[in-house]
């Protein structure tokens, strides 16, 4: 904080400071916040309290920033720590963070005891918080003799845990032998400190396995204490007590909680019958939003506690024999908190400026301060600093006094350390907008030109308009603080070229940015409103001015969405015309304009009228019935009868009665009936007390007619109700209700006044009486005070003044379910494959389920991979089975993997308590590919082969499989030769190869289970010092030795294509271009390329065709490009011409037949020189060897190709010029999971389908003969 003589520009200057220095992570401009001095900042630090793994390694966090980068050091115990001198203790690199090692031989317990980081610079030091050692410990339960416990039926008992001392202290939970948690209630809970109260024992709670777990979560361990017996023996009669409390003992007691804490309150008591416990606060209410009561309201809880929560609690526990009580003082205190934490403060030289440190605590915490991590008492003295309590005061600093200043509030119950800097900077003016930046804006628009800015001292802006114009004032200019410059109302005068200055004492720096000012655009004709007759044709206008130097774009909308996609509408450059209107043409057009810079819009309505109509009969719905007449009442029946109305030249077809409920529902008419149109009379069914009015209505082939004018009324007598409420159910809403809802009668269905109902409900399955309540007309009951989810038979009857309805049904409901108390039991799970596994439980008790049981969850993760030893935070996946499920499958698992998983059963109120988590291993599988496989360094007769392990190994490696074999030039495969390479190498060279040949290589990896998916690649030996000359010393890529043609690409246009390629080999290669109609099986035509030049214009072409092309180079064994496949646009209309009486066309056939000619007699020359193969049979060759049928144990697999390596790449594919082929990551799917599943899951995830181990293909061997043959005589056998 300033102080208040500071000046209004310094102020703003150390505001703008800190803004830019705070915000160096997103910097405004990162090339001068890189130059800016900064102290250092603490970022990241180790708890204060850091309770580690014993097992594991300690990783204690020191990171800062500051410019330049801060150096770290470090304290123990208040000396100095060198960790140079400890070899288990080393510190990251470019950070304060300390790594000590405990796996490989360190002791945790070693390096107990209290750390402190400094981070330091020239500009100052910053310290961290002390950090405290201590490892995590899970002691064993001391050995105890435990004696049976006999208690008498209704007495009082205390099962007594008394867990070992942890770090951290353990959670405390009561099972039983089957490793199933005992069930708790008001009778029998667990206390705070762990112990099992029962407020009085039943011969049910007769056992042997009351056992008591320590779980200490942070070494993941159980401990266990030996099984307590507890024998109920019976007296008669059981005699019944008053309330009296075990826990806590006596009147009174005290607590003291500190502020943001949970407080909680616990009282437990005995008797019989059990006794309710309730809580008051004397002398106030429990506060609202924060309290809750937990474990049977025994334990009283408030979060978030503050000084206003101190008093006293009381808790009453009470049945029918009397009550207890006990009194708990509560008193809150409180760790130091900030009021206002020191904030970094930077100034410049000269200036004034206030570090504040305000904390509260209960008792008053202390402040003191320090100065670079020492105490400001002993730091070395600054002229321009004075403290002042809670204040640092600084007065004319100078760069000398930067520094980073500590303050630390503590009091008994914990302490605060903040760090701040001061950091004084001398910086000349500098200004951030680019130069000559151009704003253009609309005339009579506001223009805002940017002049962002630094220097310190704060420097001054102004601004001239042209390079020797005067400084800018006035009215007319508004200039921002940020030193933007604002011009409210720009006019065409305004543009031009505009300077802005910045000076400081340290220097002077000047910008200049040019603003044009457009001509705004305009409609100077808007569309107009029409009436256009049906069929019609009608055109809008919008005709439009702007500036010459913006492009503007017309947008026409209907109704505000873009325009129907149909062809009768026409957008021309200044119209819209609408061909054929229809009736869905009514609505609104608006014409939009838009440019760079501003938008305009106007508007008109369409409307379509029909045409002129011609003279015809009229048809219309009838005219409404009259004369409606009421006869033969009686009770429950009365005859209605009418008129009909004029038909209006259609037949009447039907007519239809309403009627209106005067008594009930004045005003709204319901369906009675309907009769033929034929019939003018009907009788009509009646309910009792319904006051009825009648009306009629004529229907025909265009409509239906108005009503008819409302009949006489007619009140029918009172009855009893005929009927009863339909959809009687019970649902408990709460554990200890029964929630009774029907739906109510209508009004008529009441059969006369005082409508009621008769709600009664037993326990099913008990010998109870019926329990029976009349209420008003409402359609909900509720029956408090039922035991959690038990059966009840219900039934509602309804009743008026003169009498009850018939009998009702029964209907079957719940009272309120509860969450389940039991966990299941048994989990099992057999592992069926490396991504498959199958998990059983045994079912839960139905009792213990408390509710509908819906079916059970399982919750499963990976905890780590087994072959990369590392763990990560994986999210849990859950699976439900819904029904009495016991078993399921768990699909989607990764290979050499550890996993646990619990399973939950699920009830309508939610989930009941894991079962204990169950831990497995997924077996290795095949990994995947090798991450990538580079060539390089070729000889005359090796080659460097260089890879990378798996992304996914899935196992352990046990060896890698190397497969090459030479390719000559007809593209023949030779023989080939496997070699196994040690998991452990990532490089192998390859000796003992032809000079200028070709190889290709198949590599793959392997683990136990077997081998993975294989990589390919080729490479070439170079020549001979015979033959062409050797690649340069220090290429490390292997060009290729024949040319490549890839990357065609076509842009064709009505009668012509631009065809370009990418090509790679020799120099001075003459090209040639190849096309055909698609689909035809006509011969290719070809075009010669004039020099080297990669593209070519194919002319002539036939509009709206579809073609093929090819490229290839002449000279080098018919070496062609891969096809593509391009359209010809549409052909404008013109007039037709027979082409069959073209002579072009004629002369065109003839050559064509001329050129077919030619290639059959050289295909059959070719044919008879023997020796070679087909061209098919070339490329079959060429192809990957991998094309053989492979058989397995568990199954055949059919023929396949991988064609990949030689296919030619298609349309933007390329290969990495290094020549490195890396395999994607396959997606982690249900669908390709495991090892090649193909099926879907059932709803309790048990799977559906064939399992199959898919296996990679394997290379053709080029030569069966029972020895492999080696690298040279391989080679040598084929060339």
């Amino acid at each position: 904080m300033m102080k208040k003589s500071i000046s209004a520009s310094k102020a703003s200057l150390v505001l703008f400071l800190c803004q830019m220095i705070s915000a160096l992570d997103v910097p405004l401009d990162s090339k001068l916040l890189e130059e800016l001095s900064q102290p250092p900042t603490i970022t990241q630090q180790s708890p204060k309290d850091y309770i580690v793994d014993p097992r594991e390694n300690i990783v204690i966090q020191c990171e800062a920033k500051g410019k330049p980068p801060p150096s770290f050091s470090w304290t123990r115990n208040g000396t100095h720590f060198d960790i140079d001198k400890d070899a288990q203790v080393t510190m990251k690199p470019n950070s304060g963070t300390l790594v000590i090692n405990i796996m490989n031989g360190g002791k945790a317990e070693a390096y107990e005891g209290v750390y402190q980081c400094t981070a330091r610079n020239e500009r100052g030091a910053a310290i961290s918080n002390n950090i405290v050692i201590r490892p995590s410990r899970s002691p064993l339960w001391t050995k105890e003799k435990l004696e049976p416990n006999h208690v008498r039926e209704g007495d009082s008992l205390v099962l007594h845990c008394r867990p070992p001392v942890g770090l951290p202290p353990p959670i405390i939970f009561w099972m039983d032998n089957a490793f199933q948690r005992l069930p708790q209630s008001e009778r029998v809970s667990q206390g705070l400190n762990g112990d099992l109260y029962f407020s009085n024992v039943q011969p049910e709670d007769t056992r042997e396995d009351y056992i008591c777990y320590a779980r200490f979560n942070h070494t993941q361990t159980i401990q266990q204490k030996q099984p307590i017996s507890v024998k109920v023996f019976s007296t008669k009669p059981v005699t019944e007590r008053q309330p009296i409390l075990l826990t806590p003992t006596g009147s009174t007691s005290t607590k003291v909680e500190l502020r943001g804490n949970v407080l909680l309150l616990e009282c437990i008591a005995a008797g019989l019958p059990t006794p309710v416990i309730r809580w008051i606060k004397e002398g106030g209410e429990l506060p609202a939003n924060r309290t809750f009561f937990e474990n049977f309201k025994k334990t009283l809880k408030i979060i978030d506690v503050s000084e206003a929560d101190s008093g006293n609690y009381k808790c009453i526990a009470r049945n029918i024999l009397g009550s207890a009580h006990h009194v708990i003082s509560v008193t809150v205190k409180a760790a130091p908190y900030w009021i206002t934490a020191p904030r970094n403060l930077v100034l410049s030289p000269g200036e004034d400026g206030t570090l504040i440190c305000r904390a509260n605590g209960n008792p008053k915490p202390n402040i003191s301060w320090l100065a670079n991590g020492v105490p400001i008492a002993i730091a070395p003295e600054d002229p321009s600093r004075k403290v002042d309590g809670d204040t640092i005061i600084f007065s004319h600093v100078q760069e000398r006094s930067s520094a980073v200043y500590q303050c630390n509030a503590s009091n008994e119950y914990g302490y605060l350390l903040a760090n701040a800097f001061v950091n004084v900077l001398a910086e000349p003016p500098r200004i951030l907008t680019p130069a000559n930046k151009l704003y253009q804006v609309i005339a009579d628009s506001p223009a805002l030109l940017d002049c962002a800015y630094f220097g310190s001292p704060k420097p001054e802006i102004e601004w001239f308009k042209g390079v020797k114009g005067s400084i800018l004032r006035g009215d007319e200019y508004v200039f921002h603080d940020n030193g933007t410059l604002e011009i409210p109302v720009a006019q065409k005068d305004s543009t031009g070229t505009y300077t802005c200055v910045a000076r400081n004492e340290l220097g002077k720096i000047q910008n200049e940015v040019r603003l044009e000012v457009k001509d705004p655009t305009m409609i100077i004709k808007q569309p107009e409103y029409k009436v256009i007759q049906r069929y019609g044709q009608v055109s809008f206008e919008c005709i439009i001015k702007h500036d010459f130097t913006l492009l503007p774009t017309v947008i026409w909308l209907k109704d505000n969405d873009e325009l129907p996609d149909d062809e009768r509408f026409l957008v021309g450059k200044d119209n819209l015309t609408i061909m054929n209107v229809t009736d869905k043409d009514d609505g609104t057009y608006t014409c939009i304009v838009n440019t760079t810079l501003d938008s305009v819009s106007a508007s008109a309505v369409l409307t379509v009228v029909a045409a002129p109509p011609t003279p015809a009969i009229i048809y219309a719905r009838p005219n409404p019935p009259f004369d409606l007449e009421l006869t033969g009442q009686l009770e429950r029946s009365v005859e209605l009868s009418w008129i009909p109305g004029d038909e209006n030249n259609s037949p009447i077809t039907n007519f239809v009665i309403e009627y209106e409920d005067g008594l009930h529902e004045p005003g709204v008419w319901h369906y009675q009936t309907e009769v033929p149109g034929t019939q003018t009379t009907v009788q009509l069914k009646l309910s009792p007390y319904v006051n009825y009015s009648f009306r009629v209505i004529a229907v025909n082939e265009i409509g239906r007619s108005q009503p008819s004018e409302p009949s006489e009324q007619y009140l029918t007598k009172s009855a009893n109700p005929d009927e009863n409420p339909s959809n009687v159910q019970g649902i408990g809403s709460e554990p200890d209700n029964l929630v009774i809802t029907w739906e109510s009668l209508k009004g008529f269905q009441s059969n006369g006044p005082g409508l009621q109902y008769k709600v009664s409900w037993r326990q099913k399955d008990v010998d109870d009486e019926w329990t029976s309540v009349i209420v008003a007309n409402v359609s909900k009951y509720i029956v408090s005070g039922t035991p959690t989810f038990v059966p009840y038979e219900i039934k509602v009857q309804a009743l008026n003044d003169l009498g009850y309805a018939p009998e009702p049904s029964e209907v079957i409901g719940h009272s309120g379910e509860d969450l389940p108390m039991v966990a299941p039991g048994n989990v099992q799970v057999h592992v069926i494959n490396s991504t498959l596994a199958k998990v059983h439980w045994d079912p839960v008790p139905l009792k213990s389920v408390r509710g509908h049981l819906q079916g059970y969850k399982v919750y499963y993760w990976k905890v780590q991979s087994l072959s990369r030893r590392s763990r990560r935070h994986v999210e849990k996946k859950i699976l439900t089975f819904r029904g009495n499920k016991t078993f399921g499958m768990l699909p989607g698992l990764e290979p050499f993997s550890s996993y646990k998983l619990n399973v939950r059963v699920v009830n309508g109120k939610g989930e009941g308590p894991a079962s204990p988590d169950k831990v497995f291993k997924t077996p290795e599988g095949v990994p995947s590919s090798p991450s990538f496989l580079k060539i390089t360094n070729p000889t005359l007769d090796s080659l460097t082969l260089e890879w990378g392990s798996p992304t996914h190994p899935n196992g352990v490696l046990t060896s890698y499989i190397l497969k090459f074999q030479p390719i000559n030039n007809t593209h023949e495969l030779g023989p080939l030769v496997e070699i196994r390479i040690p998991a452990n190498e990532s490089s192998l060279i390859l000796k003992n190869l032809n000079y200028s040949t070709r190889y290709k290589f198949y590599f793959n990896a392997q683990t136990s289970v077997g081998s993975g998916s294989q990589i390919t690649e080729e490479a070439v030996t170079i020549m001979d010092e015979a033959g062409i000359l050797r690649p340069a010393v220090g290429a490390g890529k292997v060009q290729p030795l024949y040319p490549r043609i890839r990357n065609v690409t076509t842009a064709a246009a009505e009668t012509y294509a631009n065809i370009s390629w990418e090509y790679e080999g020799p120099d001075h290669a003459n090209f040639y271009v190849e096309y055909g109609v698609a689909g035809s099986k006509e011969d290719w035509k070809k075009e010669i390329v004039n020099g080297s030049r990669s593209f070519f214009v194919l002319k002539g072409l036939t509009p709206g065709t579809a073609y093929k092309v090819r490229v290839g180079a002449e000279g080098l064994s018919g070496f062609r490009s891969s096809e593509d496949v391009f359209e010809t646009g549409p052909a404008m209309a013109s007039r037709q011409v027979d082409i069959a009486t073209q002579g072009w066309f004629i002369g065109l056939m003839c050559a064509v037949a001329l050129l077919i000619l030619i290639l059959l007699i050289v295909c059959f020359i070719r044919r008879n020189k023997g020796g070679k193969y087909p061209v098919k049979e070339k490329e079959d060759a060429h192809a990957d060897p991998e094309i053989q049928p492979m058989k397995e144990d568990d199954g055949t697999f059919g023929e396949y190709s991988d064609a990949e390596d030689h296919k030619p790449l298609k349309k933007g594919s390329r290969t990495p010029s290094d020549r490195t082929v890396k395999k994607e990551d396959s997606d982690d799917s249900l669908v390709d999971y495991g090892e090649g599943v193909n099926g879907q899951f059932n709803e309790d995830g048990s799977f559906i389908g064939q399992y199959s181990g898919k296996k990679e293909k394997e290379p053709a061997e080029g030569n069966e003969s029972s020895e492999a043959p080696s690298p040279v005589n391989a080679m040598n056998s084929f060339v």
